[in-house]
Order: C-alpha cells, then structure tokens, then sequence
C-alpha cells in the first residue's frame, strides 16, 4: 500500500540519521581522547622538566621539594651574559669583607661578604652587581615548608637562567647542613658542585638543608639589615597557596651596590 511505502520510507530515513547522529558522537568522543591524551602528555613532560631543575633524585621527597637548585650553567636570558660570558678571578675577592645592598621593590636588603671564607662566589657576585647584571630581574622562588629561602639572581624568572658559565667547587658549606636566618648562599644544581652561576639564596628562617653527594651550598655572606623585607614576602606566601613557587608578593632587584 502507497500510505505503507511512505511510513516504511520515512522510518528508515529516520534510523539512518539516527546512525548518522551516533556515529559523529563517537567520532567526537575520540577527538575528545586523543586531544585530552595530548594535554596530559604535556603536564607530565612539564612536570618532568620542572622536576629536573627544582629536584635532587636521590633525596627523600621531602627535601628534595625544597632544595634550593638552579640549571646555573644555561645560556644568560634576555640577552644579559655576566662578565662576558667570564667566571670572575677569585683574586678580586680573596681576604677582604665587603658590604652591600641589595635594592628592591618591596625593600632594601643590607649584606656583608666574606671574601675570605668563600673568594669565588663573592667575586661572582661583586662583579655581576657591579655590572648591573641583577638590576630589573625579579626573586623567582620562595620556599616556606622544609627550608625557608627566597632565590633570585636569574634573568630569565624561570630558575634555569645564568651568566654564561658555571663554576665550583663549593666554598664555605656548613658542616651541620644548617644555614641560619640571614644567610646569603649560592644555588646549585643537585649532585654538580660546579654548576654555580648567578643564582643566590636568601635564608629567612633557620634551616637545615642536607647534603647531597657534592656537599653542601656555598655560604659567600650574610644579611645585615633587611630581614623583615623577607620575613613579610614570606608572610604573603607561595603563588596558588604552594610551599615552594613565585612569591604571592613579586620582588624586583631595582639595583645591587658593594663596596
């Protein structure tokens, strides 16, 4: 019958976009795995990365979290190389103190250099700071579980920034593994006592930071002046509500002078 052929007719054009309908929602839904596969496969390589530079593989978790590490040895950022590119001559520095400031946007931080105990890190320092090199980069790590540091001293913000070169060995590292509240201290990468560059630690809150297989961390001096300028960046906590990232309150280097 004519009225039969037309339902019969109407009902299967009616299941094919049906079929239609289903399987474009199973070839969205694969789209939809493969593209949430892809995301998740970057976090993981992301966080590999971070991992590599803020990690020491053979601390226990805990410490490792909050060592105070730096790729010292990577390519100067923003086109600034220290000294040319140069590590220092440690004569510069040898059996002399120096005094300094370190100026910056939340305030200023007093300091006092031992060129005696620790010659090489302090010439890298007074000369980088008498070139300007830290002049406009910003304090990128602040830790306030385990140890209690805010590290700056990298032109890239990124932490794996440097002057050019690296240097060691470490000079003047605790014995005890315990850096008091005002100490001014080198980072390193985890396991490379020469892998020093730019980037320096300020201690807020005495901490013990464990040796790892190349020792400690090289202290060059300590904070004279300035210690609550840190203890209110710290007050202000992590970016996200972390441990251990970017302040919550961004700190500029506006300027270093030494004498």
């Amino acid at each position: 019958m004519p009225s039969s052929k037309r339902e019969r007719e109407y009902e299967r054009r009616r299941y094919e976009k049906w079929q239609q309908r289903q399987a474009a929602k199973r070839a969205q839904r694969r789209r939809v795995q493969v593209v949430a596969g892809a995301v998740v496969g970057v976090l993981v390589l992301g966080i590999a990365a971070t991992s590599a530079v803020l990690l020491r593989d053979d601390s226990p978790a805990a410490d490792a979290a909050t060592t105070p590490t730096a790729d010292a040895g990577a390519t100067a950022g923003a086109g600034r190389t220290g000294n040319g590119g140069v590590l220092p001559d440690a004569a510069l520095a040898e059996g002399r103190t120096w005094t300094g400031t370190i100026r910056t946007s939340q305030g200023e931080i007093g300091l006092e250099l031992d060129g005696a105990k620790a010659p090489q890190a302090v010439a890298n320092f007074v000369t980088l700071a008498q070139e300007g090199y830290f002049d406009g980069t910003g304090c990128h790590r602040l830790t306030t579980g385990g140890i209690f540091v805010l590290q700056c001293g990298d032109p890239t913000g990124t932490g794996t920034g440097g002057p050019g070169y690296s240097w060691g060995p470490i000079e003047n590292a605790p014995a005890d593994d315990v850096y008091p509240a005002g100490t001014l201290a080198m980072a390193r990468q985890g396991g490379n006592g020469e892998s020093m560059g730019s980037q320096f630690f300020l201690v807020y809150e005495d901490s013990t930071i464990p040796s790892d297989e190349a020792g400690g961390y090289t202290v060059f001096g300590r904070i004279t002046s300035g210690l609550d300028v840190l203890q209110a960046v710290a007050d202000a906590g992590v970016t996200g509500g972390a441990s251990d990232g970017s302040p919550a309150t961004p700190v500029t280097i506006e300027g270093v002078e030494t004498q």
